[in-house]
């Protein structure tokens, strides 16, 4: 009975940032967790710190390049061969999909308002666009295509989808975009994939703005929008499974050159919320600061 009540975690880009807190709180929670990053290095030496903290029994490392399928298919087995199931998935390795002078933005990235002037401060390249839109949706779309048979195998199978506030359908003025994303009832996998193709068509094409998507750090806010779609799909198609998506708060991590004021701490107890919702609770839903939120 002790084997079956266990619980079994993976969480992408676990090495750092609110995924390396999302497994510490896991673990002291009693779920067993697969911390996995892209770098093998760091991810060990991530697992190293959350064992000296005294959580050497709940906390395992697997590599794992969400943007390779070769790679997730290991991992599937490795849990498979493990745990026999898995409970959680926590889709939380994401990139910005553009670069800038890190030095440079944290002394510069403020106008006279307050605001933040990324487009003065982050290049977007095709690359970094197209890399950008593998990892943050296509790649946690391969976890759960991969994982989701041992997940229904668990008697609360969980996804939590980590997004962004800039995701929200507002910050994209493609009209014809907005409309496919907002039509809930119409939703599919395939209609995703045509807003982000009409979206690298436009990008090649240097017609950004003219078409309606945002101006800078478009890659991050259209994928996070597709992700939180996605989210809902995910819902309707698993009604047994408790699938949701976040916005984690603004946060000082890498990915936003440390300028927001929450800890890695705070933003990841938002996580573990979701993660640890009973069975039967919310799904399909975005929550920001707890509560739920439009898309």
């Amino acid at each position: 009975m002790a084997e079956a009540t266990k619980r079994y975690a993976v969480v992408t880009g676990g090495n750092k940032g609110i995924g390396f807190e999302t497994c510490r709180q896991l673990a002291l929670n009693g779920v067993t967790v697969v911390l996995t990053s892209r770098d093998e290095k760091r991810g060990l030496e991530a697992v190293h710190k959350l064992k000296e903290s005294g959580l050497s029994d709940l906390v395992l490392f697997h590599q794992l390049d969400v943007t390779d399928p070769a790679s997730i298919a290991s991992l599937a087995d490795f849990i498979k061969a493990t745990f026999g199931k898995l409970d959680i998935l926590v889709n939380n390795a994401g990139i910005l999909g553009a670069t800038g002078d890190a030095d440079t933005i944290r002394t510069s990235a403020f106008n006279e308002e307050g605001e933040i002037t990324w487009n003065t401060m982050v290049t977007q390249t095709y690359e970094l666009t197209e890399e950008c839109l593998e990892t943050n949706y296509y790649g946690a779309k391969r976890m759960v295509e991969a994982l989701n048979t041992l997940l229904q195998l668990s008697r609360s199978p969980t996804i939590v989808n980590v997004s962004s506030f800039m995701g929200k359908l507002k910050e994209i003025p493609n009209e014809w975009a907005q409309g496919v994303l907002t039509d809930a009832e119409s939703l599919t996998e395939e209609k995703l994939d045509e807003v982000l193709s009409e979206f690298l068509k436009d990008f090649k094409e240097g017609s950004l703005e003219a078409k309606g998507w945002p101006a800078y750090t478009s890659a991050y806010i259209v994928s996070k929008a597709v992700l939180n779609a996605y989210t809902r799909i995910l819902a309707k198609k698993y009604p047994s499974f408790c699938i949701n998506c976040l916005c984690p708060g603004y946060v000082n991590t890498d990915i936003n050159f440390h300028l927001g004021p929450l800890t890695a701490e705070e933003s990841a107890k938002r996580v573990l919320r979701l993660a640890l919702l009973p069975s039967g609770g919310p799904s399909g839903l975005f929550f920001t600061k707890n509560e739920v939120t439009p898309f």
